[in-house]
């Protein structure tokens, strides 16, 4: 049996770009839910000072997810995006405000943070040192612009998902198929748009 492509190629994602998208998406909701959680502990719960700990470990780390997928997706074609023309073209700019929106995240959380001057321990294995802090209100500030930033995020992920289902049910499509089978289901003819 032929092993998966690692690659992408003209008709589908490679092994690495879906593994990639799928630990990405895994990280970023777990991290939404955790954050959730964590806002309604107060001082006295058990997890009040292990559950911040550990949404910054993974958040750091899916800031270095981030750009791990980044370089891939330079080094890599893409598969001809699918769908009408305006689709084609809205495509590509809604995966670019997706990276945009998690590094912006994780910026954010990162400011919040560090604001008091410590650095972020991510699980022990190193410290992401405080660049920017003791600036007025930054906690606060920055803890606002990561919630709203958050919110946004999700919300483009309830739409990509949607998307993604409306190609497979209603256009009938490889586009999300491509993204669960290395090399994927051949695609119709398109033109290629770098989007992810």
């Amino acid at each position: 049996m032929k092993p998966p492509p690692l690659a992408n190629g003209t008709h589908g994602y490679g092994l690495v770009s879906i593994l990639l998208h799928w630990v990405m998406a895994a990280l970023l909701l777990g991290l939404f839910a955790l954050g959730l959680y964590m806002v309604g502990l107060d001082y006295t719960h058990p997890w009040s000072r292990t559950a911040p700990d550990i949404h910054r470990g993974l958040g750091v780390l899916t800031f270095l997810l981030l750009g791990v997928r980044w370089g891939w997706r330079l080094a890599n074609p893409l598969p001809a995006v699918e769908g009408r023309p305006w689709e084609r073209r809205v495509a590509p700019w809604v995966h670019r405000l997706f990276y945009l929106l998690v590094a912006a995240v994780a910026v954010s959380g990162w400011l919040i943070s560090t604001a008091d001057g410590r650095s972020v321990s991510v699980f022990g294995w190193f410290e992401l040192p405080a660049v920017f802090h003791g600036y007025e209100n930054q906690e606060d500030t920055a803890g606002r612009v990561h919630r709203w930033l958050a919110w946004a995020l999700v919300a483009l992920a309830g739409l990509h998902t949607a998307a993604a289902l409306k190609h497979h049910f209603i256009d009938r499509d490889a586009t999300l198929r491509r993204m669960l089978v290395p090399g994927g289901a051949a695609a119709s003819p398109s033109t290629t748009t770098r989007g992810d």
